[in-house]
């Protein structure tokens, strides 16, 4: 099982890092967690198309997560030579965020419908709302749903991958809590977005400061791979993206809490489970 950090930015935009995605990829499937800025630039630098995409599975519907969903759906459908949905799972919440998306692609779609003849269908989607438990089985692989913590974002939920014997969890936006424990227990890689709140604390902005309740430090994503067992923790999302030069002080700050392997991702930066 490989994990590929395909963008690890946060809102603001950098020419170095595109929006929050993650791609899984095993037992001849690819696996899509999110879906930022840029993520259909990111998978062809992964050499996965957009045909290839099995499924795509939200953690929440903030923004930077998702405003590439609309890409993936249309990209996939028109690239396809037969009519093929593109599975969605996500929070209580999804279906109606891409009904909604779908609407605002009403005049595109009828546009292309209208231009090629083979093209007689309009874009299947396939939603699953999921909380807690089962979220998507296909050869061998199982991922379950947890429920996280992001409020006032609400629900939002990571996802624990069990595939090939082997164990990925996917956090998302969250702070520690008890579904993240069930999340990461024993897993063999954990992604957690996080944030440098000894930074964060000392920029007297009122918006940002308003990330330090609903986001880990790295010091409690430190903390909650140490307490769950895990054997490679993954730093992505990282807010303030880290300068030239500085990546080894968000390191340090973790190996104070975690004696497991510690990496701090970069786009398109893959690891083997």
């Amino acid at each position: 099982m490989f994990v590929t950090t395909l963008g690890t930015g946060s809102p603001m935009p950098d020419p170095n890092r595109a929006g929050p995605a993650t791609l899984v990829q095993t037992a001849g499937q690819n696996l899509l967690f999110d879906a930022g800025r840029g993520v259909l630039m990111r998978c062809a630098g992964a050499m996965v198309a957009p045909a290839m995409i099995n499924a795509m599975l939200l953690t929440h519907l903030h923004s930077d997560h998702t405003t590439d969903v609309n890409d993936v759906i249309t990209t996939k459908w028109i690239n396809s030579f037969v009519p093929t949905p593109t599975i969605i799972v996500g929070p209580l919440g999804t279906q109606r965020f891409i009904d909604r998306t779908l609407a605002t692609l009403e005049d595109d779609i009828s546009y292309r419908v209208h231009h090629h003849a083979d093209l007689t269908w309009e874009p299947l989607c396939e939603v699953t709302e999921v909380s807690d438990g089962l979220a998507y089985e296909a050869e061998g692989i199982k991922i379950f749903a947890f429920p996280t913590d992001h409020a006032p974002v609400h629900p939002t939920v990571g996802y624990r991958i069990e595939s090939e014997g082997k164990v990925v969890a996917i956090a998302g936006d969250t702070v520690p809590c008890e579904g993240l424990d069930r999340l990461c227990k024993d897993a063999d890689l954990y992604v957690q977005t996080v944030i440098r709140d000894d930074i964060v604390k000392n920029i007297p902005i009122p918006r940002l400061l308003d990330i330090l309740d609903y986001h880990s430090s790295v010091s409690q994503a430190a903390q909650t791979a140490a307490k769950n067992n895990v054997k490679t923790l993954i730093l992505t999302h990282p807010v303030p993206a880290p300068q030239p030069g500085t990546e080894g002080e968000w390191i340090a700050m973790a190996q104070e809490h975690f004696s497991g392997t510690i990496l701090l991702a970069e786009d398109l930066m893959r690891v083997e489970a």
